[in-house]
């Protein structure tokens, strides 16, 4: 009998299993799909020699989350980092460009460069304080209230109707909301004011990087640790009850609360159950990949230099795209999110060709295919795209929702991003991780900090698992 299993093999469950395998106990991990990464899957989705991840692509956590800085994941992936994290491109061949730089960005945003400095400066200085704050639950006293308080003076800012007085021209403003946009929210919102703060310091801080082969080396390195101190993965083993798993005296699930809710069945006492069933899923995204038979022809200068680019156009245009997706429709203009991996990653395709992945936002569980749309707005700013596309692959949020079983309606956030939604991860505890049944963790992204692929919902469960279960400390989790 092993002494802690884990249901999922996304980073998640492998960071849980991780932590628990380098405290010296026996850990088998359970996952349904043929192979292991959840989110952090890589394949040859079109064509041999193409290589396409499926979720995640470019990772802001990478170098800053306190479980990867831990693990030490520079020491174990090639991680290559753009000297612009992130772009966002305007009409008549403009774009504001986030270089890793904070001084290089703010010389490239005219007017508003100063006013971009003085909102990101103490965000970026303070960095690791602003870490501690947003990789935990909010239901804490944080490390540094100071910055803390620093952190969320910005995001009232940003987060409400207050978001324009600091800004006088198109450029800041859009590369603000860019990056806000990918909390799936209602913009302005405190929850995507909070998420585009926080990851925008990433990209000056550290820079955003991309994994070399793509994200799947990220759950390679993962599960190469944990069978390198005795732990066993299983694919191919979907747990529909807690039955079905082995005895064991702790148990991480890497599951959605829905997930608990059909695996525990009558066992989970009825107000807990209640909290459970109340949860709310955000909204889904439509995913569409890409071969190209050259790279992308941007017409703004310094867009090919970006890892990711936020395609949408102003401020205005990119609230308005994402808050029709909140009022239920499906935007003619949406904001996508384009990530270029292969400018950067020659192994990605073969030579002449290249590999985009972009998604864009529309309403949970929706069947569209939004190609062409997403065509559309790549057309608007770098024209001539549409004479590149070999192929393209469209998994619609309806499809997500069948490739994983935590994207609930194709909401890969598990779990909407709100205000309340954040203090509600799964349920308002101190120790949200814990379940009522003895021994049972939480360790998904419906548990805190939340989306991303930072592997601190594992690291979470598993420290309390530690303590609670087996009365042991965190063990060191750098390379042997």
């Amino acid at each position: 009998m092993p002494d802690v299993t884990v249901v999922g093999a996304g980073p998640n469950g492998l960071s849980a299993a991780a932590v628990m395998a380098r405290a010296g106990l026996s850990v088998e991990v359970f996952e349904a799909a043929t192979k292991i990464g959840g989110g952090t899957r890589t394949t040859e989705l079109m064509q041999p020699g193409h290589f396409h991840d499926v979720c995640s692509a470019v990772h802001p956590m990478a170098v800053a989350s306190p479980f990867f800085r831990a693990f030490e994941l520079p020491r174990r992936v090639e991680l290559i980092t753009p000297e612009v994290s992130f772009g966002s491109p305007l009409e008549g061949g403009k774009a504001a460009l986030a270089y890793k730089s904070l001084d290089a960005t703010a010389e490239g945003l005219g007017q508003d460069g100063p006013a971009y400095r003085r909102l990101m400066e103490p965000l970026v200085h303070n960095i690791d304080d602003v870490m501690d704050f947003t990789q935990n639950q909010l239901l804490r006293i944080p490390r540094n209230p100071l910055v803390a308080g620093i952190y969320g003076l910005r995001t009232l800012e940003q987060g409400t109707g207050l978001w324009n007085l600091r800004f006088r021209e198109e450029l800041a403003p859009a590369l603000l909301s860019g990056v806000a946009a990918h909390a799936i929210s209602h913009l302005p919102s405190l929850a995507a004011a909070g998420a585009g703060l926080m990851l925008g310091a990433l990209g000056h801080a550290g820079g955003w990087p991309i994994p070399r082969g793509g994200s799947a080396a990220i759950s390679t390195a993962l599960a190469d640790d944990i069978r390198a101190h005795g732990g066993i993965i299983h694919t191919e083993a979907p747990i529909d009850r807690l039955e079905q798993l082995p005895a064991a005296r702790a148990t991480l699930l890497d599951v959605a609360p829905k997930g608990l809710l059909d695996m525990a069945r009558d066992s989970l006492p009825v107000h807990y159950r209640r909290a459970l069933e109340r949860f709310r899923y955000g909204n889904g995204s439509c995913k569409v990949d890409f071969i190209l038979s050259g790279p992308v022809p941007w017409q703004a200068p310094g867009l090919s230099d970006a890892g990711t680019v936020h395609v949408g156009g102003t401020r205005a245009e990119l609230a308005r795209s994402e808050n029709e997706v909140s009022a239920g429709r499906h935007p003619d203009r949406p904001y996508v999110l384009v990530a270029q991996p292969s400018s950067f990653d020659p192994s990605r395709a073969p030579a002449g060709r290249h590999t985009l992945w972009t998604y864009c936002h529309v309403p949970s569980g929706s069947t569209r295919d939004m190609t062409s749309q997403v065509v559309a707005q790549l057309e608007r700013f770098a024209p001539g795209f549409r004479d590149l596309v070999v192929e393209s692959h469209v998994i619609t949020a309806a499809e997500l929702a069948e490739y994983n079983r935590n994207y609930i309606g194709g909401d890969f956030s598990a779990g909407i991003m709100d205000v309340r939604g954040l203090i509600q991860k799964p349920v308002v505890s101190p120790v949200p991780w814990r379940t009522p049944l003895l021994g049972v963790y939480l360790c998904s992204s419906s548990t805190p900090p939340g989306p991303g692929v930072t592997g601190m919902p594992g690291m979470h469960a598993a420290r309390h698992a530690l303590r609670d279960v087996f009365k042991l400390p965190v063990p060191d989790l750098g390379p042997s």
